[in-house]
């Protein structure tokens, strides 16, 4: 038991497989869409256009799934992996799905002229309401990595009435100091700007073990992101100033995610420290902190089986998908609360609830107390 204390907008065009020269010279099994109902847009916000691609119309009262990548990527690269995964399908088949990319990222972005200025952070945040407004959500359940949950979470912050829950993965809720600041500029005099970003992405044990995975993403990065344009993400998310969070009653007046979330982050990732220092900010009663064994920097691309499993309870947990075919038992359809595999590694899942249309559903999250734990946190050890 010890041990669990630890843990820790408007031209519509479908996006077709193939349409886009660069993607065919680096086609890449997580770069490749499965898909022919995706529609790419250009939505006009205060601080530029946004690039998004959504699928399916909005699903009654749910809210929509938003993504937001992390630095270094685009939403090919950072969640094809995961969103077509099969056992999330028979999830995003009752939601809405946009992913968003952050300016000039997307596969076959024109660089920015000289002297572009990047949005800071919290404009990247403050993009997000146009991209809501103009597809008529009422609500975004938001899925970020690294970069993106940090844009996520300064979103929630912003504009609390818009979002539902938050999944955030290799989240550092910490400006970089003096000394890492420093550091960062040595490493991008002496480095190119995909090992850098590698570097950012993947722990060093993954980078030293040289594996296909890290050399794809090597490739992917320096071919199918604009470099230019990734240089200015980078800059910008290196000068990010700390989340203006603290759990509830540490301090007076104390701002925090006032929505479900769920922490996710590998065991062998390079931003489990911030990842751990964000847990301790947030509401233990409203927080899960998953941290999956055998996993490293992307879970969402190495491990998207328990990934999905921890993504369904949690959306039972604020009352969505009462219950969802499990292809594992041959009597289809298995109530919610059916045990899995998930549940059996412990520590807690979160309680189902009926899905409903009609009306907006209240949080409700619970887990079970381990004994000698104290108060309730919720904590997940995927390690099967």
């Amino acid at each position: 038991m010890a041990g669990l204390q630890e843990l820790q907008f408007p031209e519509e065009k479908p996006l077709l497989r193939g349409q886009d020269a660069t993607e065919l010279e680096n086609s890449d099994p997580f770069l490749l869409a499965v898909d022919t109902d995706w529609k790419e847009h250009d939505i006009e916000t205060p601080y530029g256009l946004l690039h998004v691609v959504i699928r399916g119309p909005p699903k009654g009262n749910r809210p929509a799934i938003l993504t937001y990548h992390d630095v270094g990527l685009n939403h090919k690269l950072c969640f094809n992996t995961f969103f077509n995964f099969e056992d999330m399908q028979e999830i995003t088949k009752h939601f809405v799905v946009c992913h968003v990319d952050a300016p000039g990222q997307q596969v076959g972005a024109s660089q920015f002229p000289q002297g572009y200025q990047f949005p800071s952070m919290e404009q990247l945040a403050a993009m997000l309401p146009s991209v809501v407004q103009h597809f008529g959500f009422k609500y975004v359940i938001g899925i970020g990595v690294g970069a993106g949950a940090y844009v996520l979470a300064k979103f929630a912050l912003i504009f609390p009435d818009l979002v539902e829950g938050l999944v955030l993965m290799n989240i550092d809720p910490n400006g970089k100091g003096w000394i890492d600041w420093a550091a960062t500029k040595l490493s991008g005099l002496t480095s190119t700007l995909p090992d850098t970003v590698l570097s950012h992405l993947f722990s060093q044990e993954e980078l030293m073990n040289n594996s296909e995975l890290v050399q794809s993403y090597r490739q992917q990065i320096g071919n199918v992101v604009n470099q230019a344009n990734l240089q200015l993400f980078w800059n910008m998310y290196n000068s990010r100033r700390d989340l203006d969070i603290n759990r509830p009653g540490t301090v007076p007046n104390a701002k925090t995610l006032r929505c479900p979330v769920m922490l996710v982050v590998g065991d062998n990732a390079p931003a489990e420290d911030g990842v751990v220092d964000c847990n301790s900010k947030l509401d233990p009663t409203t927080t899960t902190f998953l941290k999956m064994a055998d996993s490293g920097g992307l879970p969402q691309v190495t491990q998207p089986g328990k990934l999905t499993e921890a993504f369904k309870y949690f959306l039972q947990g604020m009352g969505y998908i009462a219950y969802l075919k499990d292809r594992r038992l041959s009597g289809g359809a298995v109530p919610s609360a059916s045990m899995t595999r998930l549940a059996r590694s412990r520590t807690a899942s979160l309680t189902s609830a009926s899905s409903v249309d009609g009306s907006r559903p209240q949080a409700c999250t619970h887990s079970e107390s381990s004994e000698g734990l104290g108060q309730v946190n919720h904590t997940m050890e995927v390690s099967c």
